[in-house]
């Protein structure tokens, strides 16, 4: 099914670039049509003078050695590895750490104990052994406990007066009222903190004193699979090297070839445009299987990542993705003269995609209408069919609505693509 859908759309934008003249024979300049015959046919057939009768086969050889040429510059070239594949790889470790470090929810207070009594002693112990909060030990003093509150190095500072865990006159039980103090900039957290140290109270409670609560609620695990943070992050970094490789690649690699003449050479040959396009995007798919295919056995083997999806689906997705995001490059590298050309208007087409398509950061934090609109960028159905196909266990018939955006993406892309080039 994507198989038939890239087909069809390459030959469509060849169809388009041939009817609007963006793919020329040989050059940017045409000659005359003669008429000659055709000694094994013996029919008269419409040829240029200058053109060489290549077969289709011939045509692709030519496609083949330069694929080739291109995957050999990338592994000769130490830069463009590390971009490619390391610089990716230190992404993936910074959020995979952060999202197996933020499962648990937990605050650093300072505990401030005015009082001497044994129970206090013991209560400060229980706060010291439990995961929620974190006791800052070597604040002592309500004065350095404020100034590291105005800092933002603690979450809050919890003061136990002097009469905290006393018995009183009538009570067979100790007792007593903690104070919660927080920064007036932080009131969502002082007001969850507040909360979990009263539900902590409530336990305490419970031992000295029989209540009967009328009212109760109980928690129930649903048994649905649903995402980790890292799950949902995953096919965002995923994103992030298929645009690395697709824009960043001949962004940097064309103006660099077109300084040294390379390009104006190659357009003395009968090479064309549709042939120098689709070897760059064969050599570019090598280079990307290789990086993702990294960036998967890292994720799986480190930070448990568990693929529910068909991996032949995957990577045709990939593939599919690295092609449509690969056109940009292409015609920004193709159209540019320069770096100083180059590199400024990839960083407008690039950057909006990275913050907007849910590379970094989920599109539901956005509000509706920014979503609707990111919903027609480029990367958005590229990311989003990842998701679904990696950690939620879609098939390539489930994503039709991403594989139709990016083919719609696909064909504008490089009827652009095929308009600008320049050959120098």
């Amino acid at each position: 099914m994507s198989i038939i859908l890239i087909l069809v759309a390459i030959a469509l934008i060849v169809r388009i670039a041939m009817y609007f003249g963006f793919i020329k024979v040989k050059g940017d300049n045409k000659k005359p049509i003669t008429k000659k015959k055709d000694p094994k046919a013996k029919t008269e057939i419409g040829v240029r003078t200058d053109v060489d009768s290549r077969s289709l086969k011939k045509q692709l050889f030519t496609v083949m050695v330069f694929t080739k040429l291109n995957t050999k510059r990338f592994f000769r070239d130490r830069l463009a590895q590390f971009f490619s594949i390391l610089f990716p790889l230190i992404f993936l470790f910074v959020f995979g750490s952060l999202s197996k470090g933020g499962s648990s929810v937990s605050f650093n207070v300072a505990i401030i104990n005015h009082s001497q009594s044994s129970f206090a002693k013991s209560f400060v112990k229980e706060l010291d052994n439990s995961k929620i909060f974190k006791v800052n030990k070597n604040t002592t003093t309500l004065s350095e406990a404020q100034s590291k509150l105005t800092k933002s190095q603690i979450d809050g500072i919890i003061v136990l007066p002097s009469n905290f865990g006393a018995n009183m006159p009538g009570q067979s039980y100790p007792s007593g009222q903690a104070k919660v103090l927080y920064s007036e900039n932080s009131n969502d957290t002082g007001s969850t903190l507040t909360t979990v140290l009263t539900s902590e109270f409530k336990s305490v409670n419970a031992r000295y004193v029989n209540t009967t609560q009328p009212f109760t609620a109980t928690g129930e695990v649903v048994k649905h699979k649903s995402l980790t943070s890292f799950d949902y992050t995953f096919s965002g970094l995923l994103g992030f090297s298929i645009i690395g490789l697709g824009i960043f690649g001949p962004v940097n690699v064309f103006p660099e070839l077109k300084k040294q003449g390379v390009l104006r050479r190659l357009h003395t040959t009968p090479l064309r445009v549709w042939q120098f396009f689709l070897s760059t995007m064969l050599g570019q798919a090598i280079t990307g299987a290789i990086a993702i295919t990294i960036q998967f056995i890292v994720a799986i083997e480190v930070f448990n990542l568990k693929v529910d999806g068909n991996y032949f689906d995957i990577a045709i997705f990939i593939i599919l993705g690295i092609f449509m995001i690969l056109g940009l490059g292409l015609a920004i590298g193709g159209w540019a003269k320069n770096e100083r050309q180059a590199a400024p208007l990839s960083n407008i087409v690039v950057f909006p995609m990275l913050f907007l398509s849910g590379t970094f950061f989920p599109r539901y934090i956005m509000p509706e209408w920014l979503q609707k609109v990111t919903n027609f960028l480029p990367l958005t159905p590229v990311i989003d069919g990842l998701r679904l196909l990696t950690t939620e266990g879609k098939n390539l018939t489930q994503v039709g609505p991403q594989l139709g955006l990016m083919a719609a993406w696909f064909v504008i892309i490089y009827a652009i693509a095929f308009r600008v080039f320049k050959w120098e």
